[in-house]
């Protein structure tokens, strides 16, 4: 199986699944009881390219406030329901466009059922989640500890539940923070799955830390034709989730659009602040839906061929850079003059 050729399954009117692009998922770490902050995350990470957003529904209170959180945002709500399945018929209630739940800690066979039934009768589907850290304990006896065959098994086990109950619609993830192990698992579950995957390396860790293992296990994962939407899970702020989300799907190919910044690494030649340029161009660049690549070079080693390749670059001097579009230099600029000048041509770039 490969994205392609799993099933298509609709959250809130983002289809995803048999060949549809890669989604882009986060999830609040405000307070769902508060609405207020809540929506004005949401409405951040939306503009940021968030596709998809969870939330946690620990509380009655938190199911409610679904309701007037959904009529503020414009994308897909997903409630995530962990030990009462009250909550889960709640947040359906309430208009989730989705609900996260893994089974093996929502009770008996019969309090599944009853959250099945009710999204069933909502027509919204399940995301059957399982982790690495709430592995049955007969699966750890089995596989003598927490392995990749477990986890799958776990997995299926849920879906398999779920069919018997007579329902599909169906997403499944399956997370460790193991990053390997998180790799063999998704081989594994692909080839025996044909639900969309949602693929994540759970409790990655830091921003530092977080962006490494994410993007080598989703980079190995998604190269190989395998998930469906897509969640860089950080301990920090959400909006960082989504810039590395964009940058892992544009590196891999899955995602187009929005400028590229490139730059180069420093050196001793180097005479120009370009760590500080570097970082203002990739927050400035954000506010412009173009499809081109930026080039911010530090010395007239390479910088000048690196910037003609790009569509618009600087190329560094002393106190000074080459701005260059197209290939050709079009003038000198002083290096505090560099980020307005680029801006400027920006804002006219196509004219």
């Amino acid at each position: 199986m490969t994205r392609k050729d799993t099933k298509v399954i609709n959250i809130g009117g983002r289809k995803i699944g048999g060949g549809n692009p890669v989604a882009i998922q986060s999830m609040t770490n405000t307070k769902t009881e508060d609405v207020e902050a809540t929506v004005a995350q949401i409405l951040a990470l939306e503009k940021a390219g968030c596709e998809i957003i969870r939330c946690a529904v620990p509380t009655m209170e938190a199911a409610q406030a679904l309701k007037e959180i959904k009529k503020q945002i414009h994308i897909p709500l997903v409630a995530d329901i962990h030990f009462d399945y009250r909550l889960a018929i709640a947040a359906i209630e309430n208009g989730a466009d989705k609900i996260r739940i893994n089974p093996g800690n929502i009770g008996s066979e019969d309090r599944v059922r009853a959250v099945v039934e009710k999204a069933k009768e909502y027509g919204i589907p399940i995301r059957v989640g399982v982790n690495s850290g709430s592995l049955e304990k007969n699966l750890l006896e089995k596989y003598g500890g927490v392995t990749a065959e477990g986890i799958v098994e776990s997995a299926l086990d849920k879906v398999h539940m779920i069919e018997n109950m007579g329902y599909d619609n169906l997403v499944v993830s399956i997370k460790s923070s193991d990053v390997m192990m998180c790799v063999k698992a998704h081989e594994l579950i692909a080839k025996e799955c044909p639900y969309p995957l949602h693929v994540g390396i759970t409790e990655s860790g830091t921003l530092l830390s977080g962006n490494i293992k994410s993007s080598v296990g989703l980079g190995i994962i998604l190269y190989q034709g395998i998930g469906d939407t897509i969640r860089v899970s950080l301990t920090g702020d959400p909006l960082e989730e989504i810039k590395s989300a964009k940058l892992i799907l544009k590196a891999l190919g899955l995602r187009k659009g929005g400028i590229e910044v490139v730059s180069c690494p420093t050196c001793g030649r180097t005479k120009i602040d370009l760590i500080g340029l570097a970082n203002q161009v990739e927050t400035m660049v954000a506010e412009f839906p173009l499809d081109i690549k930026v080039a911010v070079m530090g010395c007239v080693v390479n910088g000048p061929g690196e910037a003609r390749e790009a569509d618009l670059g600087i190329a560094g001097g002393i106190g000074e850079g080459l701005l260059i579009k197209k290939g050709e230099i079009i003038r000198k600029v002083k290096e505090d003059e560099l980020l307005d000048a680029l801006r400027n041509e920006l804002e006219h770039w196509g004219e």
